[in-house]
């Protein structure tokens, strides 16, 4: 379901600037950027890329057991034969497992499930380092079957046997699979020789595009030899300002840094070291005539290529962290003479020098929160008039801008947001070219309001009891967004946003969604919900999420309609955003792109005919709220 896309001129607050940011650089040295690739760094591209587990079968058949299997023919080694044509079949059990052994401890970055028919609805990916102790890292709770890749970044899964546990079949019969594919390598040691401390070191990133460009990509060992190809990379999403970090497991003294850039490299940018991932300092930027040149190589992009920088320092430079920090984009012809810039694309991240240390891990991510719930926002609409206390009008052309071709314009009028016999009205008005927002000129009011402000939070059940107005293109939403939506080096979808409920004028269902980093407007993280027993949007329900560290859970009158975890969220799709402050909102949209996905309709509004538009001109059009909660725990 299309988000909002809400990006709110007038109100954004001033970013951090690059300058300000390298102030306190310490150390800043201009080396030469462009070298040919040096004997070490190909050296590492031999395994690049290598399916682990069909590796360690080849070497030693036994290294692959199962619980059991339907027959000879399909043995737990036809997963790992490379012959996509033989499988693996599990006896006809929901528990049954099948295992392999890597011969050692590697770093696992992805596991590919290529199931066949019979697939399983909910299962487990485990991680050992013994083969008794299994920690879990990819879990599945409504397995559809088909090829399946689960990323591991952002945790830290490092081991030797690789697991995968049935908790429920998808059919009758056992879990089949045409291939079980395992990719990863062995973390760089510590060394008191020159060598690639970066080798299969975790790597952070502030933002990426989804999780087939997460950073992880950056230290897995190779690259392709045209730099061009879509191979393992990670992409930031489009953004100047935005970094990639490598965490070498100690202090480490470093001489030289290979960068192996697609073809949408950093025209400027700073490599900097820590001590502690906090502090940085600058040891090279590209010269201004590098610079120049690299930002005149504009080209299609399906001519253009990546770079290989080899950054050699004039003196070596002591760290744990080293970061690249973008400062300008690549530009591209888009067709020419008009260009365009996306993220930055790098494929490999090279830290040459002596230290480090093969404990470097990933943190742990958050867990459940401790306590209860208690009620840290409510408004039962009760007072007079809308509590300004409680919530800020928005409106079109101040706190923001016209969005996804939406008819209205948000004012400020008790026409459009009003309290009356204990509920919120939101009324949409009609008047032809009356209004005046932004700029532009409006036939359609209507009102929006928001907790902005006044009420940002992180974490808690989100509640609200409604009643929906039904009638084509009518598109009433509750729902949350990202405080630093306003931020330009944020912005959305990088907010993230939570569609607790939208109702887009059918009478017998309503939506959820999430929308962030490579999962936004038409592949958000969606679900649609009927309303059981002949149940209508114009009947009061209500609307909630559970919202926690490791989970959205959605519902309407206590029903779950939606649960995404963070785990499967971030190892099939892209980035959880959702680890800081959003606020509520409430509104009444006319039209534009979501509606007229559904409906069709493209005049004489778009997604929005002209019974609807007679219904607003008669009056009588309203979304009605019993009351908001808010409950957190602490």
């Amino acid at each position: 379901m299309p988000s909002r896309t809400p990006r709110i001129p007038g109100t954004a607050r001033t970013p951090r600037t690059l300058l300000t940011a390298l102030a306190a650089a310490a150390l800043l040295f201009t080396a030469p950027a462009f070298a040919a690739p040096s004997p070490e760094g190909q050296a590492a591209v031999a395994a690049w890329d290598t399916d682990l587990a069909a590796a360690a079968h080849t070497a030693d058949p036994a290294a692959v057991t199962a619980s059991g299997s339907e027959n000879a023919a399909t043995a737990p080694g036809r997963a790992f034969d490379g012959d996509g044509a033989t499988r693996w079949s599990s006896d006809f059990t929901d528990d049954a497992w099948i295992r392999v052994d890597l011969g050692s401890t590697v770093r696992i970055h992805r596991v590919v499930l290529d199931w066949e028919a019979a697939y399983g609805k909910r299962y487990v990916l485990e991680v050992s380092k013994n083969g008794t102790d299994w920690t879990p890292f990819y879990t599945e709770t409504a397995g559809t079957g088909g090829t399946v890749t689960a990323h591991t970044y952002p945790q830290e899964v490092t081991g030797r046997y690789v697991r995968l546990r049935g908790i429920e079949r998808a059919t009758p019969y056992g879990y089949s699979l045409w291939s079980f594919k395992v990719y990863g390598g062995t973390p760089a040691p510590a060394s008191s020789t020159r060598a690639n401390l970066a080798l299969h070191h975790p790597a952070y990133a502030d933002y990426y595009q989804h999780a087939g460009n997460a950073p992880a990509f950056v230290t897995d060992g190779g690259w392709p030899a045209d730099l061009k190809a879509d191979a393992t990379r990670w992409s930031s999403d489009w953004n100047a300002d935005r970094w990639i970090a490598v965490d070498l497991g100690a202090t480490s003294t470093i001489d030289t840094v290979d960068l192996y850039w697609e073809a949408a490299y950093a025209v400027d940018y700073r490599l900097q070291v820590s001590d502690d991932n906090r502090t940085w300092r600058t040891v090279y930027q590209p010269s201004a005539s590098q610079v120049a040149a690299r930002r005149a190589d504009v080209k299609s992009p399906s001519e253009a290529v990546g770079l290989h920088d080899t950054v050699r320092l004039p003196q070596p430079v002591t760290g744990r962290y080293v970061r690249v920090l973008g400062v300008e984009r690549r530009s591209f012809h888009n067709p020419a003479p008009t260009t365009a810039q996306f993220g930055y694309s790098l494929y490999e991240f090279q830290v040459w020098g002596t230290g480090g240390s093969a404990s470097a891990a990933y943190p742990p991510l958050p867990g459940e929160q401790p306590g209860t719930y208690r009620t840290t926002f409510f408004d039962d609409f009760t007072t007079s008039a809308l509590d300004r206390a409680k919530w800020r009008v928005v409106r079109t052309g101040t706190e923001m801008g016209s969005v996804n071709g939406e008819a209205q314009a948000y004012v400020d009028s008790p026409e459009n947001i009003r309290t009356e016999n204990g509920n919120l009205v939101l009324t949409p008005r009609y008047c032809k070219g009356c209004t005046r927002a932004g700029g532009a000129t409006y036939d359609f009011t209507s009102g929006r309001i928001d907790t902005h402000t006044k009420f940002d939070f992180t974490y808690g059940r989100v509640s609200a009891r409604m009643k929906l107005p039904v009638g084509d293109g009518f598109w009433p939403a509750f729902w949350l967004l990202g405080s630093n939506v306003d931020d330009p080096s944020v912005s959305w979808p990088s907010s993230g946003e939570t569609d607790i409920m939208e109702n887009i004028g059918y009478a017998d269902w309503t939506s959820t969604a999430l929308h962030g980093p490579g999962y936004s407007a038409d592949g958000n993280i969606g679900a649609r919900q009927v309303y059981p027993g002949g149940g209508r949007a114009d009947q009061w329900h209500t609307y909630a999420v559970e919202w926690t560290p490791t989970a959205m859970r959605f519902s309407v009158d206590d029903r779950l309609v939606q649960e995404t975890t963070r785990n499967k969220l971030e190892s099939t799709r892209g980035q959880w955003v959702f680890g800081r402050d959003q606020y509520v909102i409430l509104n009444f949209a006319l039209g534009g792109a979501y509606p007229a996905g559904w409906n069709k309709v493209t005049s004489p509004y778009w997604g929005l005919p002209q019974s609807s538009v007679d219904r607003i001109a008669g009056g009588g059009v309203r979304l009605e709220v019993d009351w908001v909660r808010v409950e957190q725990k602490g």
